[in-house]
């Protein structure tokens, strides 16, 4: 998971790419970067951390350019804290292209292989974005017509990128005196839509992971890119968009809408937050199954993810709704953060207790979803350190029993709480009295009642189906392999303090 964002606009696009990553920066808080574009030359700014410790006023000031992309990451391919995988990424030939990749390719070492056999391309990093940057720029290389770039080429290319890349991935991409470039996987896995903005110098464009960019600076929202789909902004901001994919399917990523998305967002023509609170709606008829409602004196929800669902879990069940915990909002995300022993150190500084809620009380606790199950065992030890007399809890996702390879950080079935357990077993092991689990089907249908026709999901961390078709146990066993062996490695690269100016010049017509 990862945030990106592309802009065309008329005036400089440093502050805006800055205030849309400051919207994106619960997609990533490990790295952040801007590239701009002026003329035929490229400014990049990257380095490890939140957006607002990454730059400076002057950091900033060396930005120039009308047009540009932006990037916060969060590590899913590669090593967290390496400075040399932030994104986003440049390579000098053919034409200049800075890539920006939310996601993660699933054949990144095959096409790492290839990419030396025969394109002749060395790979730097371990990230996998390198190599799709790698990818498009050869595939750019064949579709050009010697020095020059038209837009079918542009769109033969991705074409191209589609025919060799399996995976996740929604990316944007400078091309130096071309344009903007952006597009999705065949399945739509990872979200990705644009916005326009009419000003009186002309049409503006906004290309973001999520809708509420779009929203907060200004833009109108106008479509999700199809799975499939590019779409290029010409320097003139012309659009042009084309599908690119030759079986292109709607499968998107059912946890954006579970954890991983803003509320306030619209991910494929369905709000996150309703998505929610129809899972609190299912939540609560499973709940009647398994937990005398007359057992219950209060729902509270783990913040901040979980509010809607258990909002409307407690109105299903009549049962009060109040909070109970307090968050502090300069700690991030527990789920993203590397390292058992940071997730479990960070949940008693993120959250702390309202006695009242809790003291005599029988609570049942409401959370997005249970993963490693550490914040879970702390929040209920939490609750009764307040006084409950019974821990319930609820989870408005199915059991996360396998790996996800497609750009959620996830991969090793050992680090899963529900992996070879059974309900009561995980209810025993964060030490809650009685544990309730949304069904899969439940899930789905919270998202399908909003839009019909979308009916497919990548699931695949809770159903272990694997929507491109590549994926089998000995790939699993290999992402697993080389994520025990990264252990330790955090600490390899200084202090984490260092960040990276570069400017970026293309002469006219360099092949």
């Amino acid at each position: 998971m990862c945030g990106i964002l592309g802009v065309m606009a008329t005036t400089p696009v440093n502050q805006l790419l800055y205030d849309g990553l400051m919207v994106l920066q619960h997609r990533g808080q490990d790295a952040a970067g801007i590239a701009t574009a002026e003329g035929n030359t490229f400014h990049l700014h990257k380095g490890p951390g939140l957006v607002r410790d990454v730059f400076r006023t002057r950091n900033m000031r060396a930005l120039p350019g009308n047009w540009g992309i932006g990037h916060v990451r969060y590590p899913t391919a590669g090593s967290a804290y390496n400075f040399a995988e932030a994104q986003p990424f440049y390579v000098n030939s053919p034409f200049g292209i800075v890539l920006g990749h939310n996601g993660n390719l699933t054949n990144a070492e095959q096409l790492k292989d290839e990419m030396f056999r025969l394109d002749r391309r060395h790979i730097n990093t371990n990230s996998d974005s390198e190599v799709l940057l790698n990818v498009l720029a050869h595939e750019l290389q064949s579709a050009a017509h010697g020095y020059e770039l038209d837009v079918d080429s542009i769109f033969q290319a991705v074409a191209g990128v589609h025919r060799r890349c399996r995976g996740a991935y929604a990316v944007v991409a400078l091309i130096a005196g071309y344009g903007l470039l952006a597009f999705r996987d065949p399945h739509g896995i990872r979200p990705l839509i644009y916005g326009q903005n009419e000003t009186a110098d002309g049409m503006e464009y906004l290309i973001s992971s999520e809708s509420v960019a779009l929203d907060t600076l200004g833009f109108q929202m106008v479509r999700d890119i199809e799975p499939g789909e590019a779409v290029f902004i010409d320097l003139e901001r012309n659009l042009h968009s084309r599908q690119c994919a030759q079986q292109p399917m709607y499968a998107p990523c059912i946890f954006e809408y579970v954890y991983l998305a803003r509320p306030d967002t619209v991910i494929d023509g369905v709000s996150v937050y309703e998505a929610r609170l129809a899972m609190g709606e299912l939540l609560a008829e499973k709940v009647k199954k398994v937990i005398p409602v007359d057992e219950i004196d209060v729902v509270i929800p783990i913040p901040d993810s979980s509010r809607p669902s258990a909002m409307q879990l407690a109105q299903a069940l009549g049962i009060p709704f109040r909070e109970g915990f307090v968050k502090n909002r300069y700690v991030g995300r527990t789920f993203i953060m590397p390292g058992q022993a940071m997730r479990r150190k960070s949940v008693r500084q993120k959250l702390n207790t309202c006695g009242q809620e809790f003291k005599g009380k029988r609570v049942l606790l409401v959370d997005d979803s249970i993963v490693r199950g550490t914040t879970s065992r702390e929040i209920v030890e939490m609750a009764r350190a307040a006084g409950a007399v019974k821990v319930y809890f609820a989870s408005a996702a199915p059991p996360v029993r396998y790996p996800n390879v497609y750009g959620i950080d996830m991969p090793t079935r050992a680090e899963l709480i529900a992996t070879g357990r059974t309900d009561a077993q995980i209810a025993a092991e964060i030490g809650a009295d009685a544990l309730v689990y949304q069904d899969i089907e439940a899930l789905k249908q919270s998202v399908t009642k909003l839009r019909p026709d979308l009916t497919v999901f990548d699931a695949s961390c809770f159903d272990g189906c694997y929507v491109t078709g590549d994926i089998d146990e000995y790939y699993l066993d290999a992402v697993e392999g080389k994520r025990g062996g990264k252990a330790g490695k955090n600490d390899e690269d200084g202090d984490g303090k260092a960040s990276q100016q570069l400017v970026l010049g293309l002469a006219e017509g360099q092949d």
